[in-house]
């Protein structure tokens, strides 16, 4: 039977990658009181990860149930990041070679009752965990786009203890957060295998030059009632992460059309990779990453 760390509250959550993603998800887990670490090699990443999940965090808690604010730092060290945490969250790029390395690294760092989980949005967590000495405390936690959308899902490697499932259940939402379970593996998890049948289409319109990435936000805004079109998320999420995650469905599936990987190809061949350059289908961002 596997250990659940009972004492969650009063021990730090680590996040690994200060991208995007990886920021937002140490700010949810800084609203009850705690610590959450970044880290991750680029220093000042690291920096930037933290000036904006301490800036967010106190308007997020309010939000909270029973929130208090706590801190998140940054650690430049793997290895003293993970120290006496009782979760660990893998948020760094969808390349798998690189999760197989920090996996493995984690395997060896983290303490015997710790969560270690990976935020991919597109990779089965058995790939990178298959043989581990604690795969049984691994799985998959893909989150969206917190405070602003907090469902994620949870999926087993298919070894992982149901009563690690059964505590990420329960444990998650004290963070405001909602977890859902997928019930079998699945590339993409739920909502992001919805998601990626429309960005692609929409991908796919533009590489055929039936339409422009604006209008098709333009349109998709006011038919659905949403504050931003599939163009205008993607630049968001960083349009090199969209791609290595086209390429992954790509893998499972090669009858996929590839015009959608030479939509995103031409756009960061040009330096436009979304928000985080400054500009990408809308370059009406700032020349940073603000987020």
């Amino acid at each position: 039977m596997a250990a659940i760390p009972e004492d969650y509250r009063t021990r730090p959550v680590a996040v690994v990658g200060a991208g995007t993603l990886g920021r937002r998800i140490a700010l949810m887990f800084a609203t009850r009181g705690g610590t959450v670490r970044i880290t991750d090699p680029d220093a000042a990443q690291g920096k930037a990860a933290v000036d904006f999940a301490m800036g967010q965090l106190a308007e997020v808690t309010s939000s909270v149930d029973d929130g208090v604010p706590g801190e998140v730092t940054y650690e430049p060290e793997q290895s003293q990041a993970v120290a006496d945490t009782w979760l660990v969250v893998e948020a760094v790029p969808e390349r798998l070679e690189l999760k197989k390395s920090i996996f493995a690294q984690l395997d060896r760092d983290c303490p015997s009752d710790a969560v270690v989980s990976s935020n991919s949005s597109s990779y089965a967590s058995r790939l990178f965990t298959e043989g581990l000495r604690t795969s049984d405390r691994m799985l998959n936690t893909h989150f969206y786009m917190p405070p602003s959308s907090t469902v994620l899902d949870v999926m087993s490697n298919g070894n992982t203890a149901q009563e690690v499932i059964d505590f990420v259940l329960k444990s998650f939402p004290d963070f405001g957060l909602h977890p859902f379970l997928c019930h079998k593996e699945s590339t993409g998890f739920i909502l992001n295998r919805i998601w990626a049948a429309i960005k692609r289409e929409a991908l796919e319109v533009v590489h055929e030059g039936v339409s422009t990435p604006q209008d098709i936000d333009t349109m998709y805004t006011l038919n659905f009632g949403t504050a931003a079109g599939p163009f205008r998320m993607m630049d968001v999420v960083g349009l090199d992460v969209v791609l290595d995650i086209e390429k992954h469905y790509a893998q499972d599936n090669p009858s996929l059309p590839h015009g959608p990987q030479t939509v995103l190809e031409d756009y960061i061949a040009k330096g436009r990779k979304g928000l985080k350059s400054g500009a990408g289908f809308y370059d009406d961002y700032p020349d940073r990453d603000q987020e």
